[in-house]
């Protein structure tokens, strides 16, 4: 009778073990690794309070600034080098745009400028400092004009690092980066053609301002070949 009892008892418990390994509860999810696409990789990300009115920060408006000398010796980072431009020059690229946030927030830029992440500026290896360009994001066509004031961003596979404010507008903080197009602007170029449509035409002269003018001419003519009279006098 112990011998069958104890058996029962043995039978019992590996029935209630099997039973409860069914319902296992599943772990917990791991913590997603941080983005390393210009989100909040290595702490960075927007500040504490960041302005309400994002959209309103205009673009910056080029215009013609001395270029800083520099900033444009060739230098190296990571084993590659890099030749910036001496000089304002058509310049249009495609690739990756990422963004850099609160960690570079207040400190100096390759321009010697505090960076301020909600202005409208970028940093670019070798475009002109000071510089203007625009980015376009090909995924949602949006549009923003920057000034390129800083040096970077410092991998193979990107193209321009933008502020806080640029990336917003541009919608590439959610992803931390996206395709776009990159073309530089050249302040000296003239008005764009809807404006230069717009310059005022002078009007054809009416007859008689033409009278006027050929009667001036035709006496500037006879002063010029009528000969001086000769003094006879003392």
């Amino acid at each position: 009778m112990r011998v069958l009892r104890v058996v029962a008892a043995l039978t019992a418990l590996l029935l209630a073990g099997c039973a409860g390994m069914g319902k296992r509860e599943a772990p917990p999810a791991a913590p997603s690794a941080p983005a390393r696409a210009g989100g909040y990789y290595l702490n960075d990300g927007p500040g504490d309070n960041p302005p309400a009115d994002l959209d309103r920060i205009p673009d910056a408006v080029p215009k013609s600034e001395a270029l800083n000398h520099g900033t444009m010796r060739p230098y190296s980072v990571m084993g590659q080098n890099y030749t910036p431009m001496t000089s304002l020059q058509p310049y249009k690229e495609r690739g990756i745009a990422s963004w850099y946030g609160r960690r570079y927030h207040g400190q100096k830029t390759a321009s010697g400028e505090i960076y301020d992440m909600y202005a409208m500026t970028a940093a670019h290896t070798v475009l002109p400092i000071p510089s203007y360009a625009r980015v376009t994001n090909l995924q949602n066509n949006k549009s923003v004009v920057v000034r390129i004031n800083d040096r970077g961003p410092f991998r193979p596979d990107r193209l321009i690092d933008l502020s806080y404010t640029a990336a917003y507008k541009l919608g590439v903080l959610a992803g931390g980066r996206a395709m776009v197009e990159v073309e530089a602007i050249l302040p000296d170029a003239g008005p764009p053609p809807q404006f230069r449509s717009q310059r005022r035409r002078r009007r054809p002269p009416s007859p008689l301002q033409c009278a006027r003018r050929t009667a001036r001419s035709r006496h500037r003519s006879r002063r010029q070949t009528t000969p001086r009279r000769r003094r006879w006098w003392r």
